[in-house]
């Protein structure tokens, strides 16, 4: 391993650095600024939305929990076989 040459490489990079910024002229030195356009804003009020609502659809369940308990709910085997079938080939395609 070289020392020297690394020595002579920070030499190269100590050298190129200046103690001060420099100016551009016609360039304003001002704050930085942002701003959201409609769509970002409609996207925020819709995620917020969708965080504040539920996940579990209340009315849905009751209707099924009324007929399951009144013995009204009856589910066709074949029906369930074919969307277990659709949902098996939609995960393995």
């Amino acid at each position: 391993m070289r020392i020297e040459a690394y020595n002579q490489v920070a030499q190269l990079y100590q050298g190129s650095k200046s103690g001060k910024s420099q100016k551009v002229p016609g360039v304003a030195i001002g704050r930085d600024k942002v701003t959201i356009s409609q769509t970002g804003y409609d996207y925020q009020i819709a995620k917020q939305a969708v965080a504040e609502a539920s996940d579990i659809r209340e009315d849905k369940v009751a209707q099924l929990k009324t007929r399951v308990e009144s013995g009204s709910y009856k589910v066709d085997s074949g029906d369930f076989a074919s969307k277990l079938l659709e949902k098996y080939d939609a995960l393995h395609r």
